[in-house]
């Protein structure tokens, strides 16, 4: 994360996300459901059929910082690998989604 650690904490933002490691069958879909609506934070998440879960976060960084930590430490979530990179806001996106898998 040290590369998007630049930015003020009230810019708002979005990560895009790729993790691996014991992210599927944990409840990491549902658990990021949970914390983005409770942190107000828009997007969607998704399972990989090679065993990664990618996802969309969008908000202020001081709340997407909060979800990632919160995500990361909450077992039997374990994520072994983060690739996180900013990607263009997408106005007037208002929830945040859960899909089964790549091709939902």
């Amino acid at each position: 994360m040290s590369d998007i650690d630049t930015s003020s904490p009230k810019t708002r933002t979005r990560w895009h996300l790729v993790l691996s490691g014991q992210v599927q069958h944990v409840g990491l879909r549902y658990t990021s459901l949970y914390l983005a609506r409770d942190l107000g934070l828009t997007g969607w998440v998704k399972n990989l059929p090679d065993g990664r879960v990618e996802m969309e976060i969008q908000g202020d960084v001081t709340s997407l910082r909060r979800f990632y930590l919160r995500l990361k430490d909450r077992p039997p979530i374990r994520i072994a690998h983060a690739d996180i990179t900013i990607v263009p806001l997408i106005d007037g996106e208002r929830s945040f989604s859960v899909s089964r898998w790549e091709s939902d």
